[in-house]
């Protein structure tokens, strides 16, 4: 039925009965008691919707405080429609509160940091990476305008001149953060920040890292080139110097050979899609393998002894070998001729330990957090008469790194250094 009619229908009815009634009265018992019971019908009518008025009244100033009436005649479909809209609104209310909870928890998540400002930048809301970024404290700073939280001169200017095309870099407690200001809505603004600080971090290592590779390869490179223009400019050259050329610029090339070789090998090392693929170790025959290695490189110069007394491990065999193969060799180029070193596997109370100690010139305690940097070395001349690549070091950290274990270094001037190459116990076969 149409709506207009459900409601007018029912309230003419009633308006007639009261008029029947009344007719009636005045009918039987003549027109002033007519009149006066029209009157009463109409004061109790009246009555009755001005309290129902009062109590929708009543209700709107605190729809929470209680149950609506079910009403008489019109008023009940009023005061149903009104329940229906208060139940909506309540699971609206419920979803919206649900939602942006899940928004919240989501963008508190986010390694990038988010705030939200008004126009003038006053701070409405941010999640704890903005907090860290910026040192900002939400139930500290709501409210409080940015830019008398952040005062850096760099992060005002951006703010003054409004130009959010390109991002800002500040430099806050020691660490590199990015902003961005992004507008929304019309009295809305978003700051976005990032810490760049290990992005850098790692540019700086490759533009060193590639800096470093390519003056390691100009110099070899240098001395071949120049070899073969003098062997080309003199045709004529004698036998012995010819020989002492090229075996000059093979040992040049076998260093460029073994410099490719270990940057390849740490680029596989660091590569996502080399996994580490685990196998039964035989840790006595690994060990005596680089034992052999290091006295063919050591070419009897050294007395190099072996000790083993610790189990097997889980791990690539591969890997283990060019760690503790980098080791005992770097051990062999830097102890005078008549040394000892002591190649040792043991284990301990809490892991195992493949160890070598030398008794070389010993490294200063300033130099030692370097040491499995890329191309760091503590004198550069004595590394290029050992043909060491620099690369040794870095390549025994990343393998331990895969096999969760750790590089560990003492070592006292003048007297030798002991490395230690630690794995966990979880590499024990199970």
């Amino acid at each position: 039925m149409n709506p207009k009619l459900l409601f007018w229908v029912p309230a003419l009815l009633r308006l007639a009965t009261v008029f029947v009634v009344a007719a009636i009265a005045w009918w039987l018992a003549g027109p002033v008691a007519g009149l006066s019971l029209a009157l009463a019908g109409a004061i109790i009518a009246l009555f009755v919707q001005l309290s129902y008025l009062h109590q929708l009244g009543e209700w709107l100033n605190d729809p929470q405080s209680g149950k609506l009436p079910d009403g008489w005649g019109a008023w009940t479909d009023v005061f149903a429609r009104l329940y229906r809209m208060r139940r909506e609104d309540e699971r609206n209310q419920k979803e919206l509160a649900e939602w942006l909870a899940r928004f919240r928890q989501a963008m508190s998540l986010l390694p990038e940091g988010v705030a939200i400002m008004d126009d003038v930048l006053f701070l409405e809301w941010c999640n704890p990476a903005v907090e860290r970024h910026l040192g900002l404290t939400l139930e500290r700073d709501k409210g409080l305008r940015v830019t008398n939280l952040v005062r850096h001169p760099d992060f005002i200017d951006y703010i003054i001149l409004g130009r959010y095309e390109q991002p800002l870099t500040l430099s806050l407690r020691g660490r590199k953060i990015e902003c961005r200001i992004i507008p929304f809505e019309n009295r809305r603004q978003i700051l976005v920040t990032h810490d760049a600080t290990d992005t850098e971090r790692v540019e700086a290592m490759r533009r060193d890292f590639i800096a470093n590779a390519s003056h390691e390869l100009r110099t070899p490179l240098t001395v071949i080139v120049g070899f073969l223009e003098i062997a080309m400019s003199d045709p004529g050259m004698d036998a012995a110097t010819r020989a002492a050329h090229l075996k000059l610029m093979t040992e040049q090339a076998e260093r460029m050979q073994r410099l490719i070789g270990d940057m390849l090998t740490l680029s596989r090392l660091e590569s996502d899609d080399f996994p580490l693929r685990r196998e039964r170790v035989d840790i006595p025959a690994l060990v005596e393998s680089v034992a052999v290695e290091a006295r063919a490189l050591s070419g009897g110069r050294h007395q190099i002894d072996v000790h083993v007394d610790g189990p097997n491990v889980m791990g690539s065999m591969e890997e283990l070998r060019s760690a503790f193969a980098n080791l005992a060799s770097n051990a062999v180029r830097y102890s005078p001729d008549g040394g000892t070193i002591v190649l040792a596997w043991r284990r301990s109370d809490t892991d195992l330990q493949f160890s070598v100690t030398d008794c070389g010139i010993g490294i200063d305690p300033q130099h030692i957090p370097r040491l499995t940097e890329r191309f760091y070395r503590i004198d550069k001349s004595r590394s290029r008469e050992t043909q060491g690549t620099g690369l040794g070091l870095a390549i025994v950290k990343h393998v331990l790194l895969r096999h969760g274990g750790r590089l560990k270094i003492s070592s006292t001037p003048g007297q030798g250094s002991t490395f230690t190459a630690s794995l966990p116990n979880t590499s024990l076969p199970g």
